[in-house]
């Protein structure tokens, strides 16, 4: 009976550890699984050269546990994954699009545009005869709200709403505001200040200027882009609602280093007379627009690569800090968020280039925009700098800009 309750108890103790280690086993299989879905992603962009060998482009060894099936339906590309052949995690969808080439950038550039209206950046309460009072806050205006018309009039500039309110003569006004989605109308009524000028209690701003960085020239559709991210109000944080822009000559004179904490910057002027271009969109993805005749750059162009072509490693990215021009500078990526939803940080980049660390310490302002270049190809842009670290930073794919542009 006792050899029986010890075979018994051995049979138990073996099943114990297979059931263990299958359960081990599968949350190995789950866990790599679900790190894979993450890093592969959900959308594709490929040449229409690449479709016949699109699974032989897939199956590289970035993914070397996962393997790859393209189906077409009614033309449409999409991608199965699986891993080891047997285990599904993932189906990404493929975008077919034409070869492209860009002259990648890398200058300075003067940067000055208006807002499609104001915008309001603070409330004040007026000084009048009976007390303070704010009748923009009283009436629902808020910080943020962007002002477009005064009385069925559009908005072009800060001293015509200025104006408007000093000569109401303390009748009420019909504003037209836009807050986020919505568009609506406020009605509010001026007040009389303590010098009898009549105001509303606000601070409102209509422009910006500022340098930074040009990406890319797009020689095919005559067209630009810049910063790798939107310009936003300095004090709401918001985008900054495009009316018209300039793109200006721009010099850089001097650096000021970063350092851990503290941000630096390219100190430099734009030449306000010399209008190189046009700016139309001011977006997440950065600044885009045309340049006149004469003032497109000369020089190589470079062949796009998208996220999935981009590999953790050595780079070098375009940038001017002095007036010797564009140069180029050394590298790292150190990783790639295949799938982040956000269009401007996705990737984590390190400055490793001696040189550049000297005079700038790493990624300081006005070098957003700064072309990435790896394997001879065009993959992104600087857009963010790690304030603790300024060595570090980070980049935007190029896919995400050229998307922007439409």
């Amino acid at each position: 009976m006792r050899n029986i309750n010890e075979k018994t108890g051995r049979i138990r103790s073996k099943t114990g550890k297979i059931v263990l280690y299958a359960i081990l086993a599968a949350m190995l299989l789950c866990g790599l699984g679900v790190y894979f879905a993450s890093t592969i992603p959900n959308k594709y962009y490929v040449f229409e050269s690449d479709t016949e060998n699109l699974e032989e482009i897939l199956n590289q060894e970035k993914f070397s546990p996962v393997t790859s099936t393209v189906s077409v339906s009614d033309g449409n590309y999409s991608v199965d994954f699986k891993l080891w052949g047997i285990m599904p995690i993932k189906s990404s969808s493929v975008e077919v699009v034409a070869s492209q080439s860009l002259m990648a950038g890398g200058e300075p550039f003067g940067i000055k545009f208006y807002t499609e209206g104001v915008i309001v950046v603070s409330l004040t309460d007026v000084e009048t005869e009976n007390g303070k009072v704010n009748p923009a806050y009283n009436s629902g205006i808020r910080v943020k709200d962007i002002i477009t018309t005064i009385n069925g009039k559009k908005i072009k500039s800060n001293e015509y709403l200025t104006e408007t309110v000093k000569n109401c003569g303390g009748k009420e006004l019909t504003l037209g505001v836009k807050r986020e989605n919505l568009i609506f109308e406020i009605k509010t009524t001026p007040v009389k200040d303590s010098k009898g000028i009549y105001r509303l209690g606000c601070w409102v701003r209509d422009s910006t200027a500022g340098i930074g960085t040009v990406t890319f020239y797009d020689p095919v559709n005559k067209t630009f882009a810049g910063l790798g991210h939107g310009i936003c109000d300095s004090d709401t944080g918001e985008l900054m609602p495009i009316s018209y822009g300039k793109a200006l000559e721009a010099e850089i004179f001097s650096v000021v280093k970063g350092i851990a904490g503290t941000p630096g910057e390219l100190r430099g002027a734009f030449n306000e007379f010399s209008n190189v271009g046009t700016i139309v969109k001011n977006c997440e993805e950065g600044v885009f627009g045309t340049l006149k005749d004469g003032y497109e750059p000369k020089g190589p162009l470079y062949p796009v690569a998208f996220k999935q072509d981009i590999r953790e490693g050595s780079a070098e990215i375009l940038c001017t800090t002095d007036s010797n021009g564009v140069q180029k500078y050394e590298i790292e990526i150190l990783h790639i968020y295949s799938n982040s939803v956000k269009t401007t940080k996705n990737m984590v980049i390190s400055i490793t280039d001696e040189a550049l660390l000297e005079k700038t310490g790493g990624i300081v302002q006005g070098m957003s925009g700064s072309p990435i270049i790896q394997n001879g190809k065009i993959i992104g842009a600087v857009t963010h700098v790690m304030i603790n670290d300024p060595t570090k930073g980070y980049g935007i794919f190029i896919e995400n800009m050229l998307n922007a542009a439409g």
